[in-house]
């Protein structure tokens, strides 16, 4: 009756208070006489649920519900997605009854952006009566008018409601009432959507992007960035320009501002050329290697291994179809010419293994070389078609024809072996043809016969560093000749050094670390406990390398001459003990080399050389070289190398490089291979304590060890954390860790807060977290003594003699002698690698095991 007396359409107020079935029936029978009455659901407040099951009830429309949307929570579009389910989303900036959203806003600005962002959000709005006459003014308390905004304010109010409908209208013009899409984050000041005319904006052929700065309190406009779209839009797309302003469409947003922007596709970006320019690719292998293991940057440097070790090898190989594959390892050494081959078995997922044992030391390379197995495929196929209950005939015959085909490509020995198959076959019946096809001697020898199909060879050869057990297992002492005395006012010597070694070797160390041993500086030597004001009898700091004795060739007269120092070496050897010199690449103003070649050094415009700095730290009692300077390269890079040459002449293996990570990364990798060129025994120890990408690149560049962040890692998540990282991620290719408890330099906190029973833990997770372990003389007795608030040692013995009672009370040498005898009876605690952690309900207990790699 109502719709026959001239009613459009109707708002239905809550619609789900009829079922949909009844709501579809009552539409459909009004709508058989009045064709285009409309029916708008009024769905604010209702369940989700409840909206789902009415979407295909008949309704023309459904209202959102932005008039309670803040303007960037995103659940306005999952509401605009279920709405769009009835057809039109119609949007209403004030609900048409009970309390007044807008009786708190303030006119105009708040009042402009309300009606706007209804406008941009929906496909049509709806306006409540009195909004337009200026229904925007506060209510007192008994609901009545507060106020009254005059006709110019409502003349006002009229043109915001205008411009709203307008911008409804050019969205309709284009159709933009499908997909609406949000670009930002809800935290992110601007807000931005994208609303589309298809209901995929995949498929779009029209878009408009919405920005909007719901921040109404602040003054500061918002700046944007917008170009392209961000990938949360599903499409490739930037924004061109302005679509309802004449504002720059880059110009930061003003508080409470909406703007919309037309969309238009990127152009995808092509190849140069044509397809006809563009030839068939004949010379992509059809074979894939990937993932190759052990190896560092794809071969860029080489991974690590000691002689006598087994070198696991395993890469990813797999090819289209299912023809299966003939994969080999290659394997050299790199001074050999022919390469050894040794077939490589599947391990699962495509995934290939080999095992070598390297039995020299020095760099050897390997690569990976595959095929497609045509015999094993057909042996396969054969067996697969029989067991079916197939006719394999014709099979049989394609079998005895790969035979004759390849037995001319092999010698008599192995052609022995496919005659008499082949004459065997003759009068064979299947099952025994079949079994006479997969003998293993006919296979392997169809394996070197067979002409290989679709060859790929890895064209990277990868080098493994293989080195002497010393690079991956050894204890270190730190020793200071100077302090191998009983009298702290007598400067020791390497005799005096000679008569400890029972005593270290007691401890089980077989590598004896050295300080500097050189002639130290005068100019600007340092006091006891590095201080600025010297006494006569002040030793200085052995870092700080150069008199006029001499240089890194020589060795201070205090200490001995060079066959003093051969004894000590022989008599170290006599223990089963290595010495390891420290490569410190720094001299003292004194060291001859600033009178010799003044050119390998920096100098300051007053004439004076630069120290040693480390702001706001300034060393004076050292000067470093310059590696890049004027008239020193390369002769600068010589000269170091030499020095370590020379010491290698006198049968020192091992150094120590003092702070590598402050010298360029190119002269470490090219003086390692000189050396190693030369002497491939030699072991290099980086003692760098830095960035973490840096002590990496410096294991890349060559050393065999390294020192680590274990001095730092106490708690149990700590140095969970980190010996997982080291033991399994790609690291453990190339980078060993060298576990030294304390350092002349480093005094931890740990150590000097937590007693003896701190010292006996820090020496039972080095030896048998990692093979490299180490300590500094001291340590043995506990000494935690430090500079107040620093990790220095109170009377540091780098700047003065300390005569020590090595068998004073409370001593941990016997725990320390224990420890290294449980290590060299277990070769699993000989290496960093196969570390596992094991769940231990304590945080002060750690649970790990070690294990071998044959598990």
């Amino acid at each position: 009756r109502l719709t026959l007396a001239g009613a459009a359409g109707f708002r239905c107020e809550d619609p789900g208070a009829l079922p949909a079935n009844l709501w579809r029936h009552l539409i459909s029978r009004v709508r058989q006489r009045v064709p285009d009455c409309r029916f708008l659901a009024w769905t604010p407040g209702l369940p989700w649920q409840t909206i789902a099951a009415l979407a295909d009830a008949g309704f023309d429309a459904a209202f959102s519900s932005v008039a309670w949307w803040d303007g960037r929570a995103t659940w306005l579009l999952e509401e605009h997605e279920l709405l769009r389910g009835f057809g039109a989303v119609i949007g209403c900036p004030e609900v048409p009854y009970g309390p007044r959203l807008t009786s708190r806003i303030k006119y105009p600005s708040e009042f402009r952006h309300l009606l706007h962002r209804a406008a941009v959000t929906s496909d049509g709005i709806m306006i409540p009566m009195r909004l337009e006459l200026g229904a925007t003014v506060a209510m007192d308390r008994r609901g009545a008018p507060g106020g009254s905004i005059g006709e110019h304010g409502k003349a006002a109010v009229a043109t915001e409601i205008q411009e709203a409908i307008e911008l409804t209208n050019k969205l309709a013009a284009l159709g933009i009432a499908g997909e609406m899409r949000i670009l930002t984050a809800p935290e992110q000041m601007v807000t931005g959507l994208l609303r589309s005319d298809a209901a995929d904006v995949r498929h779009a052929a029209a878009c408009v992007a919405v920005l909007i700065n719901a921040d109404l309190q602040h003054d500061q406009p918002v700046p944007i960035c917008f170009d392209p779209l961000p990938s949360a839009a599903g499409i490739a797309a930037r924004a061109e320009g302005p679509f309802s302003t004449e504002r720059d469409w880059q110009d930061a947003l003003a508080p409470g501002e909406i703007r919309l922007l037309d969309v238009r596709p990127s152009a995808p970006v092509k190849l140069r050329g044509s397809n006809a320019q563009r030839s068939v690719p004949n010379t992509l292998s059809r074979i894939v290697i990937d993932d190759v293991v052990p190896t560092v940057d794809d071969g860029r440097f080489a991974a690590k291994c000691v002689v006598g070790d087994s070198i696991y090898v395993e890469a990813d190989v797999f090819t289209d179809g299912h023809d299966l594959l003939l994969v080999d390892l290659l394997w050299r050494a790199a001074e050999a010419a022919k390469w050894r081959r040794v077939s490589m078995h599947p391990v699962g997922n495509d995934r290939w293994r080999a095992t070598i044992t390297p039995n020299r030391i020095g760099r050897y390379e390997f690569t990976i070389d595959a095929a497609w197995d045509r015999y094993s495929t057909f042996c396969r196929d054969l067996a697969l078609k029989h067991n079916a209950g197939m006719d394999v005939g014709v099979e049989l015959m394609e079998g005895r024809q790969l035979l004759e085909q390849n037995k001319s490509r092999i010698q008599n020995g192995d052609r022995n072996i496919i005659d008499s198959a082949l004459s065997r076959l003759a009068d064979a019946d299947i099952d025994t043809s079949l079994a006479i096809f997969a003998a293993d001697d006919l296979r392997e020898v169809m394996r070197k016969a067979a002409e290989p199909l679709f060859r790929f060879r890895n064209a990277r050869q990868f080098p493994i560093d293989v080195e002497r057990p010393q690079a991956m297992f050894a204890a270190w002492y730190e020793l200071f000749p100077r302090s191998a005395t009983d009298d702290p006012n007598r400067h020791g010597t390497f005799k005096d050094v000679i008569r400890h070694l029972p005593r270290i070797t007691a401890m089980g160390f077989d590598v004896l670390y050295l300080p500097p041993i050189h002639p130290i500086g005068l100019t600007n030597r340092k006091g006891k406990n590095n201080s600025l004001t010297v006494r006569p009898d002040d030793v200085g700091s052995p870092w700080a390398i150069g008199s006029a004795e001499g240089g890194h060739d020589a060795i201070h007269p205090a200490l001995g001459t060079i066959a003093d120092f051969r004894l000590l070496r022989d008599a170290c050897a006599a223990h089963g003990i290595e010495i390891a010199l420290d490569f410190a690449i720094q001299c003292s103003p004194d060291h001859p080399w600033l009178k010799d070649h003044p050119a390998w050094f920096k100098w300051r415009p007053d004439g004076t050389v630069r120290y040693a700095e480390n702001p706001p730290k300034k060393y004076e009692d050292i000067v470093n070289v310059d590696f890049y300077g004027h008239n020193a390269f390369p002769d600068l890079w010589h000269a170091l190398r030499d020095i370590v040459l020379y010491w290698r002449g006198e049968n020192v293996r091992i150094f120590r490089a003092d702070n590598p990570h402050t010298k360029p990364l190119p002269f470490w990798e090219w003086l390692i291979a000189e050396v190693r060129g030369e002497y491939p025994d030699v072991v290099f120890l980086s003692e760098a304590f830095t960035r973490p990408k840096m002590m990496y690149r410096l294991a890349k560049a060559g050393f065999s060890q390294s020192y680590t962040y274990f001095t730092w890692r106490n708690t149990k998540q700590e140095l969970t954390d980190y010996f997982t990282e080291l033991t399994s991620s790609a690291v453990r290719h190339y980078f060993r860790p060298h576990l030294f408890v304390n350092t002349p330099d480093i005094n931890p906190h740990f150590l000097q807060t937590s007693g003896r029973p701190g010292f006996l833990i820090r020496a039972a997770l080095a030896a048998t977290l990692s093979g490299l372990w180490g300590m500094y003389s001291g340590f043995e007795l506990c000494e935690g003594t430090a500079l107040p608030g620093r990790e220095e040692y109170l009377d540091s013995e780098k700047y003065q003699i300390r005569a020590r009672r090595y068998d004073a009370p409370g001593n941990i040498t016997s725990e320390i002698a224990k420890l290294n005898r449980i290590r060299r009876s277990n070769p699993a605690l000989q290496s960093h690698l196969g570390l596992r952690f094991y769940p231990a309900h304590d945080d002060h207990v750690l649970l790990y095991g070690k294990r071998l790699p044959d598990q």
